[in-house]
Formats: structure tokens, C-alpha cells, sequence
């Protein structure tokens, strides 16, 4: 069982910025993709973005491209989520995600499927 801890959440203006985190607790955490998703309120929760288990392939929904940059530290067991010029549409609880399959293919990223274990999410509020 892999166990997942998002932080870095917050009320923040429009315009400003903010970094998630998500601690992993898995010993061969580098051997896997990870993912960001989020809940805006009377939404399904969606795709923002991934990065691949060696961290030289990342990928974003286009909404998100140039702001956020996602990226991990296999020291430390941890993937962040570095937002810039943040938006209201921004708002929503975002979920960091791990898959249990090492082998995929990149489209396979973008599907909430393709992740077995998830965080408990963290609330990010934009205000305009």
C-alpha cells in the first residue's frame, strides 16, 4: 500500500502563486510515474499534469501550460506542483496521484484509471 500527503495548499489572490508537495511512501518511489489531478466543486475530478519515473518527461492539460511546472525529488520521496499566475479557475481540491504499473504508455498519464493510490487532497482557492 502506498500512502500519499499532499500540502501547499491556500487562499491565494489571482495572479500569485503557489507549491504543492506530495510525500510518497514508497521505497522505490523513482521507479514510477506521478500525477496531479483536481476537484473544482460540481466537476469530475480532472487531469493537471504528470511527470514520468525518472522526471525527463512532463505533461499538462493545455489549460495549465506556462504556469505550472511539475517535477519530483526521488531524495526525498516527493513530487511538487509549482503554480504560477494562478487563476479562479484555478480553485478546486488537488489530488496527488501514484500508479501500481511501471510499464505505460504516455497517453495513459491523463486517465484517471492508469492510478491505484491517491492523497487526500488539498484545497487551493484563487481569489479575483
Amino acid at each position: 500500500q502506498v500512502q500519499l500527503v499532499e500540502s501547499g495548499g491556500g487562499l491565494v489572490q489571482a495572479g500569485g502563486s503557489l507549491k504543492l508537495s506530495c510525500a510518497a511512501s514508497r521505497h522505490t518511489f523513482s521507479d514510477y510515474a506521478m500525477g496531479w489531478f483536481r476537484q473544482a466543486p460540481g466537476k469530475e475530478r480532472a487531469f493537471v499534469a504528470a511527470i514520468s519515473w525518472g522526471g525527463g518527461n512532463t505533461y499538462y492539460t493545455d489549460s495549465v501550460k506556462g504556469r505550472f511546472t511539475i517535477s519530483r525529488d526521488s531524495a526525498k520521496n516527493t513530487v511538487y506542483l509549482q503554480m504560477n499566475s494562478l487563476k479562479p479557475e484555478d480553485t478546486a481540491v488537488y489530488y496527488c496521484a501514484a500508479p501500481s504499473k511501471r510499464v505505460y504508455s504516455s497517453t495513459s498519464l491523463y486517465t484517471r484509471s492508469f492510478y491505484d493510490y491517491w492523497g487526500q487532497g488539498t484545497q487551493v482557492t484563487v481569489s479575483s
